[in-house]
């Protein structure tokens, strides 16, 4: 079953602009390029923490999805459209998300991270950062925490993650903000040898409450069947095997 599901991934660029089909089949939209919860092998398949829950999820709830790779910020649109049935790509429920969508979940929660140059020096704080320049993805609850707490720093906003610490390293930016498993997997790699963590992990009601699964307002049966589906693979420990398959530290909501 799962090989079958795992097919669907080849179309997944031809669904982009199709209408979301019938309850027993889903549409789910990601953002792909977000390591390791979404991104793309040399093959062109999807993989990922977030591609593996999706397919764990329809198979608990007994239907075909098919995974819909597209910019985050077109997400909430794509939904509201009918052009998807359901996000799943690391979006944190907030309350703003929360007049456009409902969610089910979360599904995980962790915290956000700075990273610079080792050695930097810098400081967390207004008036350290004035004129140093921030890179975030857009349309991220991370870019409005830099927003509003950070305002004498300078915002550079990127389309992805990669975006962002490619500038980094390129020295056109002094800090980029994230979530910190993405963070973690950055500083793993080669690229992110000369960086580190600047600063405690960020935990703010901006933030949201951890990432939550997109749905239609008014899709209640929907949202149940995903709340169901996600109580039964983390007591199957499924979850888990997931979790452990991507990164070290324990990201199932509590």
């Amino acid at each position: 079953m799962m090989k079958l599901l795992k097919a669907l991934v080849a179309v997944s660029a031809i669904s982009a602009g199709l209408p979301a089909v019938a309850q027993d089949k889903l549409v789910v939209g990601t953002e792909a390029s977000y390591k390791p919860f979404a991104y793309v092998l040399p093959s062109g398949e999807l993989t990922g923490f977030d591609v593996d829950i999706t397919y764990a999820l329809c198979k608990q709830m007994g239907v075909e999805c098919t995974i819909s790779n597209q910019s985050f910020d077109g997400l909430i649109p794509a939904l509201n459209a009918k052009k998807i049935d359901a996000i799943i790509a690391s979006m944190f429920i907030t309350e703003d998300r929360l007049k456009a969508i409902d969610f089910a979940g979360p599904y995980y929660v962790t915290p956000g991270l700075f990273i610079g140059e080792k050695g930097a020096g810098l400081e967390l704080s207004p008036d350290a950062l004035r004129r140093k320049t921030i890179g975030v993805q857009r349309g991220t609850t991370m870019a409005d925490y830099v927003k509003d707490k950070l305002p004498k720093a300078r915002i550079q906003y990127y389309d992805t993650f990669d975006a962002a610490t490619l500038d980094l390293v390129s020295n056109r930016i002094d800090l980029v903000f994230a979530d910190s498993v993405v963070i973690d997997e950055f500083l793993a790699s080669p690229d992110g040898a000369n960086y580190e963590q600047v600063g405690e992990p960020v935990y703010d009601p901006i933030l949201g409450e951890g990432a939550g699964i997109g749905i239609r307002k008014g899709d209640d049966d929907l949202k149940t069947k995903f709340n169901d589906a996600l109580a039964a693979i983390i007591a199957s420990g499924e979850y888990a095997e997931i979790n452990k398959k991507y990164m070290s530290s324990d990201i199932a909501p509590k």
